[in-house]
């Protein structure tokens, strides 16, 4: 401990150069949460299985920690490979010190650069270009990340609503049917979502819903 407040307190170059480091150390480790979110599949995932949760208007069930979880681990088998390719050409050389750490962020952002633009529409990065009044870039590599990652998060986004569209359609007709069939009988005073709810866990269930939607989702990765 006494040896971390020395490199910091130190006004030796090296020792300064060492506390620059650890503290954008610090910083990067402080943003690995966002990193998560909006540089991988998660924000993808996590809204199309809450989109089917509000879909069958199941409430709580499943639990946002099981939804949560279930979105990290699938983000962590679809980004294996890219995480793999970081830990292969930036982190292994950067412990074995045969490269220094502004070498090895230029390298481990690469890969990340490279699944982001696969799943980026032109469209949204144009507007973050234009806004900035960027030149366009001649490959994937120029692309600075902080255009990169806002484009990409954007249309995760709308990718997933669009994913959420069609899990709602199935479901909004059971409720359609459910409440024109009460509203027939005279039945006004109960409500329809009781009545429509083991209709829709029993389609989910007949269909091999969560299934189907972890097929669509690797899928569409």
């Amino acid at each position: 401990m006494n040896d971390l407040i020395n490199i910091f307190s130190s006004s030796d170059p090296t020792n300064v150069s060492t506390s620059v480091k650890l503290l954008l150390l610090l910083t990067v480790l402080s943003l690995a949460p966002s990193i998560l979110i909006l540089m991988t599949s998660f924000a993808r995932i996590v809204i199309v299985l809450s989109f089917v949760r509000t879909a069958l208007a199941t409430q709580q069930m499943p639990p946002n920690q099981v939804i949560i979880g279930l979105a990290l681990f699938l983000t962590f088998f679809i980004m294996a490979p890219t995480f793999q390719e970081v830990n292969n050409e930036a982190l292994q050389p950067l412990f074995a010190e045969e490269i220094g750490l502004e070498e090895a962020y230029d390298r481990a952002s690469v890969p990340f650069k490279e699944f982001m633009s696969k799943h980026t529409r032109q469209k949204d990065l144009e507007l973050f270009l234009s806004y900035n009044q960027a030149e366009r870039p001649a490959s994937v590599e120029e692309i600075p990340l902080t255009m990169l990652v806002p484009a990409f998060a954007l249309s995760e986004i709308k990718t997933a609503f669009q994913i959420g569209f069609m899990i709602f359609i199935p479901f909004l007709v059971i409720d359609m049917i459910v409440a024109s069939t009460l509203m027939s009988m005279g039945m006004m005073m109960l409500p329809p979502v009781m009545i429509s709810l083991p209709f829709k866990i029993l389609l989910f269930v007949l269909v091999d819903g969560w299934y189907l939607v972890m097929k669509s989702l690797l899928q569409s990765f």
